[in-house]
């Protein structure tokens, strides 16, 4: 797959997925478990879709941020 994801995004991304991650496991701020596991999710998600440069939701709608300066 190509890469569509530039270097800001990813990064985003990341720092998103921390604390996504710090909010499910370190707080008890989501009781529910639907919230926690849909948070835990997300998450992973952000994490994978950062760690590879890829989100498939952009392909559908076009964009593209990688090389964008």
């Amino acid at each position: 797959m190509n890469r569509n994801m530039g270097l800001v995004d990813r990064l985003l991304r990341a720092a998103l997925a921390v604390v996504l991650l710090v909010l499910a496991l370190g707080t008890p701020l989501l009781s529910s478990a639907l919230l926690f596991w849909g948070t835990i999710v997300v998450a992973l998600i952000f994490g994978v879709t950062a760690l590879i440069g890829v989100c498939p939701l952009y392909r559908p709608f076009g964009i593209k941020t990688f090389g964008v300066r």
